[in-house]
């Protein structure tokens, strides 16, 4: 399982650094409205290999790493591997259904699969400790929040191309498959499912009031 992190991470680099370099990988494999519906629905998985820059790579790479580790531990690699890319499926699901009306609306980033790694984690186990900055320790339920209102932020200044939409896509999906793989936590994490499904019940009614 470290194996399969390792090499979604390093493809993910890879992809990144072929995006920034060449402009024209960059624009034939982002999430693109016009290009989707031209029939290039492959978009909604390549985007997911794609970042702004380094900063926007390291942070989802730390994030999806920090929580992917604590995944080891339940799923074999082929449940991994479809909450991962489930969950980025449904947040670009999620993104071409928002924005199906703006032909040039654009975005890139792992944004969906690593919001369905932390949820998937979160949910699994709520007592997760991370360490801010390498130093600050903080709850894995309070990052999650906090997030989800980086997404929120993004989402509502428009200030780049990311896919922060995705994020609340990628958090429902993380969710669903979870359970659908893990039924019991029903019984043993109802209170918590509902805690979790709070910012995501704020951000979908954010998008439906066209507040972001």
């Amino acid at each position: 399982m470290y194996s399969i992190t390792t090499i979604i991470i390093a493809v993910t680099a890879l992809v990144t650094f072929t995006g920034l370099s060449n402009s024209e990988f960059f624009d034939k494999f982002k999430f693109n409205i016009s290009g989707i519906k031209a029939g290039e629905q492959y978009r909604m998985f390549t985007s997911g290999f794609l970042h702004a820059d380094w900063f926007h790579f390291a942070f989802n790479m730390f994030s999806f790493y920090s929580f992917a580790t604590f995944l080891t531990l339940e799923f074999n690699t082929i449940n991994f591997l479809l909450i991962y890319f489930g969950s980025m499926g449904i947040g670009s699901l999620l993104t071409y259904f928002i924005h199906k009306d703006e032909p040039y609306y654009s975005a890139i980033g792992a944004s969906g699969a690593v919001m369905g790694i932390i949820y998937c984690a979160i949910l699994l186990y709520p007592e997760i400790e991370l360490r801010l900055f390498f130093a600050i320790p903080i709850p894995g339920y309070i990052f999650a929040f906090l997030y989800l209102a980086y997404s929120v932020y993004g989402m509502k200044g428009k200030y780049d191309n990311i896919g922060h939409t995705a994020h609340l896509g990628g958090a429902v999906g993380g969710l669903l498959i979870t359970l659908l793989l893990v039924p019991s936590l029903f019984e043993t994490r109802l209170l918590f499912i509902g805690i979790l499904l709070i910012p995501i019940i704020v951000l979908t009614y954010l998008v439906k009031m066209k507040k972001i």
